[in-house]
């Protein structure tokens, strides 16, 4: 998003942007709230019918076993937390988390939603539901003594070979301030449009979030004031140039993207494979092909941009 933002407020001192997975129009509600997890519903769907059917039954029969006499300690045996669990939401929490990182970053070789879901389905016939989610996150973190339930604690990099990051306590605050502080996304869900438990946004109770944790009040309009974003189409194709924008339509955050060309200086790149900012991470090996030919083509669009630069440049001085 930064990047993009840049070339449009400093034309003059940035040539160009390469765009990577930028939910630019993730905010004032240009976007639907649900999309973020409806793209991970889907991602989850797509890999296993019989998975996505698992995780969907599995909050109420989470919220169940919670409400019986030793419920929690239940819980936590059932899924070997270090800790004893305070309530349910814990545990929900956590595996939210698990599956939206792992469909965010669902990078190949080991594509940790295909590594979930294979944990799920693969379990022991006869399985109950939460055995058979608690074989997923064994699946995707690995057979551990105990895991940590917390969202700090979180780290996709426990898949295997993935590209990526480690979410750390600096990356998982640094995140929640800058929502805080700028870029107030209302993301949510209702009643039955994913695979999860109804969460819808509530901008009351992020305001009291903010303001409580770190001291600021959301600006909720501040980014489409500043950067813009209704009638994106319509606004730059009028002004703006020199801007990719590229999302695998496998991240969640795809669904705020730019999706489609707006002129022929300011181009999308897709990719129906694609996960969170993929083509931005050191080359691999493994990458496969539709990977490496999605650089390239980013790689001879800034060329390009650096050749007319010059050219023009050449022009001006003659």
């Amino acid at each position: 998003m930064l990047a993009s933002w840049f070339r449009l407020k400093y034309p003059h001192v940035a040539l160009g942007a390469l765009a990577s997975s930028a939910p630019v129009l993730y905010f004032d509600d240009i976007t639907p709230q649900n999309g973020y997890y409806s793209i991970v519903t889907k991602d989850f769907r797509e890999a296993s019918e019989s998975c996505y059917e698992t995780i969907r039954e599995s909050w109420s029969e989470i919220d169940r076993v919670a409400s019986e006499a030793n419920g929690l300690s239940i819980l936590s045996q059932k899924f070997r937390t270090c800790n004893q669990l305070n309530n349910a939401y814990e545990l929900k929490y956590y595996l939210e988390a698990g599956y939206t990182m792992a469909a965010q970053f669902d990078d190949p070789p080991s594509y940790p939603v295909t590594m979930i879901c294979s944990g799920i389905d693969g379990a022991p016939e006869g399985s109950d539901v939460l055995s058979r989610i608690f074989a997923g996150v064994i699946a995707l973190r690995g057979n551990m003594s105990c895991y940590s339930i917390n969202a700090a604690g979180f780290s996709i990099q426990t898949v295997g070979e993935t590209n990526s990051p480690d979410l750390s306590v600096e990356t998982v605050e640094g995140w929640a301030w800058q929502r805080c502080s700028e870029m107030v996304m209302p993301i949510g869900r209702g009643e039955n449009d994913t695979m999860f438990p109804p969460a819808p946004f509530n901008l009351t109770a992020f305001i009291h979030y903010c303001t409580t944790s770190y001291g600021v009040s959301p600006r909720p309009h501040w980014v489409t004031t500043y950067y813009g974003g209704h009638d994106i189409e319509f606004i730059l194709s009028r002004f703006g140039s020199n801007i990719i924008f590229s999302n695998g339509l496998r991240d969640p955050y795809s669904i705020g993207g730019v999706l489609k060309n707006i002129s022929q200086t300011i181009v999308a790149i897709p990719t129906v494979n694609g996960s969170h900012c993929l083509d931005i991470v050191p080359a691999k090996s493994t990458d496969p092909e539709w990977l490496v030919m999605q650089r390239k083509a980013e790689v001879d669009i800034i060329e390009s941009w650096i050749s007319q630069y010059n050219a023009d440049l050449h022009a001006i001085k003659k």
